[in-house]
This record gives structure tokens, C-alpha cells and sequence, in this order.
């Protein structure tokens, strides 16, 4: 597994469905690469503060779909691409 892959999978290992033989790599991976767990971890912390906001924090129209439009999510690993990069 590549850190391409590796950020694309990130939300799918977090939810837990993960196939078996995908999450052997996607760990073996984290074992190897600093700025990968660093790029968990992160996803980690964010999960962890929004989830201590209260709802009425959030308008409705600031809550994310329940998945992103491809745009979107090209954006947003692009960033994190850009991030492991420094």
C-alpha cells in the first residue's frame, strides 16, 4: 500500500469496514510511514473535537453530506497529499 491509498482508506478503516486483508496492509503501512500516522492521528483528533461540539454549535447547512461529491473529496485528499509533502 502507497499513502495514496493509504489517505483514501483512512474514513473506511475508522468506520470499521474494513475487509481483512485490506486492513493487514492498510496496518503494515502505518507501521512503516510516520507521515501516515500522523495523517491517522489527525483524522483521529478532528473526529474527537467535533464530537465534543454540542449540535446546535453546527447549522444545519455547515454539516457535511453523508458523502462527499467527487470534487470535494479529490480536494480534500490533495490537501493531505500537499500536507504529507510539507
Amino acid at each position: 500500500m502507497n499513502c495514496d491509498e493509504f489517505v483514501e482508506l483512512v474514513t473506511v478503516f475508522l468506520d470499521g469496514a474494513m475487509d481483512e486483508p485490506t486492513e493487514l496492509r492498510f496496518l503494515t503501512h502505518l507501521t512503516r510511514c510516520d507521515d501516515c500516522e500522523i495523517c491517522l492521528d489527525q483524522f483521529k483528533q478532528t473526529i474527537a473535537i467535533l464530537g465534543e461540539l454540542p449540535a446546535e454549535s453546527l447549522p444545519a447547512e455547515s454539516l457535511p453530506a453523508p458523502s462527499l461529491p467527487g470534487e470535494a473529496s479529490d480536494r480534500l485528499r490533495g490537501a493531505f497529499r500537499a500536507m504529507r509533502r510539507g
